[in-house]
């Protein structure tokens, strides 16, 4: 209860949002996910442009939502499929190692993101004809590079 008065003052203050982001903040779980999902977006594609991978890094940690890392898995593995060079796939491939390596993703995330792709291919491929081989290709290559375990890679579907 006397949580709840405190922010009832608090928001009736002038500028009452600001005050309340000062004192408890409004990253992490506090972020809509269309938000989290359209941040992780533009931080992938800024990588893309830039190639700076502790830049990457940064701005995934700075969003503060590790539960939320499987999405950066999936959107960079979809990138990677959607992709028509190898330029996208060496760089999210080098992308995917560093936050594998610096620990800034788990394997639990790293399996939940792979995970999706794998439910989602037949829908991809829809749009994206070449995905099953490109897929396999990526997954076999992160397999190779220490990024996922031999059972997740022999989950990969194929055609």
């Amino acid at each position: 209860r006397a949580a709840l008065d405190r922010a009832t003052v608090l928001l009736s203050m002038t500028k009452g949002g600001k005050r309340i982001d000062n004192v408890w903040g409004s990253g992490g779980g506090q972020q809509s996910v269309k938000h989290l999902v359209k941040e992780i977006d533009m931080l992938l594609k800024e990588y893309l442009l830039s190639g700076d991978v502790l830049e990457a890094e940064r701005c995934l940690q700075e969003l503060e939502v590790p539960h939320f890392h499987h999405e950066l898995v999936y959107e960079a593995v979809v990138m990677v499929l959607e992709s028509t060079g190898e330029k996208t796939f060496k760089m999210i491939l080098d992308l995917l190692k560093s936050l594998w390596t610096s620990s800034v993703i788990t394997m639990d995330q790293m399996k939940r993101g792979y995970e999706r792709v794998y439910r989602e291919i037949p829908d991809i491929n829809l749009d994206v004809p070449h995905s099953y081989s490109v897929l396999e290709r990526f997954v076999e290559e992160c397999f190779q590079a220490g990024i996922i375990s031999k059972p997740l890679r022999d989950l990969c579907p194929s055609r």
